[in-house]
């Protein structure tokens, strides 16, 4: 498999890394294996619902903090270690931590941000893997410009080369017509690369 550069997107890379049959095994091994939040976070104080499930699981020693909320870590399950050495070969890059989040429908959301927090270094490279229902990846550049979105089906692999995180902003939006879960992995580096 390679992975191509988007034409209107050049800073984005995008290929198929599993069949549909393979995705979908492995959509529900990683449900069935994944320690999921409460579905809530803290801010300023009180304590809010999440639109989404999430997970985090890194190498000893790293944390991930985000808007004030640092994320429980879990070690690498057999599962996430096989994809994050998938991951790395055909991207060419080294992660050291992966972000899992669980859109149980078309209402769950992420809205739009960039991943570009202190932890994440100056020009972070993030490749984000779908599985289960087909969500559009909505991108737009900064400040604020039009939006454009691309379907990302199970079994797609997506990376996002710096300096993306600087230069656009990016989301999942509501869907009212998907009725069934989109689980996304988000492979990072975090820190200093080893």
């Amino acid at each position: 498999m390679l992975l191509t550069a988007m034409r209107a997107l050049p800073l984005l890379r995008i290929g198929r890394l599993f069949d549909e049959a393979e995705a979908g095994q492995l959509f529900h091994r990683l449900l069935a294996e994944t320690p999921w939040n409460d579905g809530y976070y803290l801010a300023a104080g009180r304590r809010f619902a999440l639109p989404r499930l999430q997970a985090w699981h890194a190498d000893p020693g790293i944390d991930y903090r985000y808007a004030d909320n640092l994320h429980n870590s879990h070690t690498w399950t057999p599962t996430l270690q096989a994809l994050r050495e998938r991951v790395q070969h055909l991207s060419g890059l080294r992660f050291n931590a992966v972000l899992l989040n669980l859109y149980r429908d078309g209402r769950d959301t992420v809205g739009w941000h960039a991943d570009d927090e202190p932890d994440l270094g100056p020009a972070p490279a993030i490749a984000s893997l779908s599985l289960g229902a087909t969500r559009s990846f909505s991108v737009r550049p900064r400040p604020r410009g039009e939006a454009v979105h691309v379907p990302l089906p199970a079994g797609t692999l997506l990376v996002m080369d710096p300096p993306f995180q600087q230069t656009w902003e990016h989301a999942v939006l509501a869907d009212p017509l998907v009725i069934s879960p989109r689980l996304n992995l988000t492979f990072r580096q975090v820190g200093a690369a080893t």
